[in-house]
């Protein structure tokens, strides 16, 4: 049961997913219908899901689900990914790859290899206060709060001198 993003509580679970390029226009169109043409017929065990999704800086797609109405299963954790993976091979992107790293520089979001990113950071032209996305935030309020954050408050640390 597909809702809008903003009218799910705070606690919803969500998933992000970074893609490794921007969407074009067209692209993000078609997101949107498949995003909710899936979330409509998402279900846990035959029940209904209550879902959503949204798409930042058109280059990261989050779905969400609100447990409070139906918590998710393994199964329709599957299904979501089924769903991503179809999306990626549709549009020919890259949306799974965790050893991604984005963080800003000014105005540009930069998706680069984990390996580059420690190359940037031994290099200092990534410090402590350039803007990382934390995308391991694990419901709707970390996104709001949590997901764009210093390198310093974040997993990134570790590769920061």
């Amino acid at each position: 049961m597909f809702t809008a993003y903003k009218n799910l509580p705070n606690n919803s679970r969500v998933w992000m997913y970074q893609s490794d390029r921007v969407f074009t226009n067209q692209e993000i169109d078609l997101i949107a219908i498949k995003a909710t043409a899936f979330i409509e017929q998402w279900t846990r065990h035959g029940d209904n899901l209550k879902g959503s999704f949204t798409i930042k800086y058109n280059q990261f797609l989050v779905l969400a689900v609100d447990e409070g109405f139906n918590n998710v299963s393994g199964c329709s954790i599957d299904a979501s990914v089924r769903f991503v993976k179809e999306l990626e091979n549709e549009l020919q992107i890259d949306l799974m790859n965790k050893l991604n790293v984005s963080f800003k520089d000014g105005n540009n979001i930069n998706i680069v290899k984990l390996a580059d990113f420690q190359k940037f950071a031994k290099e200092q032209r990534i410090t402590k206060e350039t803007i990382v996305f934390n995308n391991m935030v694990q419901t709707k309020e970390e996104v709001e709060n949590n997901w764009e954050i210093p390198a310093s408050e974040s997993w990134h640390n570790r590769f920061i001198n």
